[in-house]
């Protein structure tokens, strides 16, 4: 397609919105109006079109923070930015960068974590969205989040919930509908992953008559470098709820010298889980540069994203 009309779109929305289209196609949101206790994505759609996330639990009244795919922490100096009317919230202060290329659409943002009592934000997130597809019109979802403390350093305490959270559908999940939960090590169900390490996770099932979709979700080894474990530990729920805890052993720090770094990649993918071939995608991932916001020049008015060099 000519640079004029990219493969990847991002379009900036009424009411504090963001599209991600691929050809011509929305198959990503982002919200972030400030009425919401921290920002979200939905929907994410799989090759079909339909939604492969929900917002809420399919059962369970009491979890309305439950939002498709976000960002959040349970413990933050004893601060619960996971739950709703905490008085604690992540907001949107602005937009840095919107990439578009054939090949990839890229959003970057600056958001800042509030305590409810205090007018000083306690940290502040760079978040890098990043959307491509193939062939098959699967959506590839990088994101990349660096947290930059105001105060000298911050701990992120022990708690299984935290940093990236993703609800699948209910017809995906494996209690409410026909899904199935695997890990990289070929395990099956909650009784079996919960808790356990893994490289990635996938949650696949029936999204429509004789059609199954899913999502992979990886967790880059170089996350290691801030302290947390290579290969992450994950916290997953046969109702249809899987996040990586990086925190479930143990706190992790960010220092404004060393400020921590998150890597993930979230792939919906066509038809059940394909092992081999997400093997090979957690390994390009694994190789992949992280990527840099360039601060603006002559020639630009806003920052731009580029991969590291």
């Amino acid at each position: 397609m000519s640079q004029l009309f990219p493969q990847c779109e991002i379009i900036p929305l009424p009411d504090f919105q963001f599209s991600f289209r691929v050809k011509g196609k929305e198959r990503l949101r982002w919200h972030h109006d400030p009425q919401y206790s921290r920002p979200f994505f939905y929907p994410l759609t799989g090759p079909a079109g339909i939604p492969l996330t929900r917002i809420g639990h399919p059962g369970a009244p009491n979890h309305d923070h439950h939002r498709s795919v976000w960002f959040a922490h349970h413990k933050v100096l004893g601060i619960n930015f996971w739950a709703e009317n905490t008085g604690a919230k992540i907001i949107q202060k602005r937009w840095l960068s919107i990439d578009e290329r054939d090949d990839e659409a890229i959003l970057a943002v600056e958001l800042e974590w509030f305590d409810g009592h205090d007018p000083t934000p306690l940290l502040r997130q760079e978040s890098i969205s990043a959307i491509r597809t193939n062939n098959s019109d699967e959506l590839f979802l990088e994101l990349q989040s660096t947290f930059y403390p105001t105060a000298e350093s911050l701990e992120f305490q022990k708690t299984n919930f935290g940093f990236l959270a993703v609800r699948v559908a209910k017809s995906i999940s494996s209690f409410f509908g026909g899904g199935t939960i695997t890990n990289s090590r070929q395990q099956v169900d909650e009784k079996n992953i919960f808790g356990k390490p893994a490289e990635w996770m996938d949650y696949s099932g029936p999204v429509a008559p004789d059609v199954k979709e899913g999502i992979t979700y990886y967790y880059h080894p170089s996350n290691s470098s801030s302290g947390a474990q290579d290969t992450v530990c994950w916290h997953v729920r046969e109702d249809g709820w899987m996040g990586a805890s990086p925190c479930m052993f143990g706190a992790l720090e960010t220092t404004r010298k060393a400020p921590l770094t998150f890597r993930f990649l979230l792939q919906a993918h066509a038809g059940e889980l394909d092992h081999t071939r997400a093997q090979k995608i957690y390994q390009e991932f694994a190789g992949s540069l992280p990527y840099q916001i360039k601060k603006p020049d002559q020639r630009h008015t806003s920052a731009t994203v580029i991969r590291v060099s």
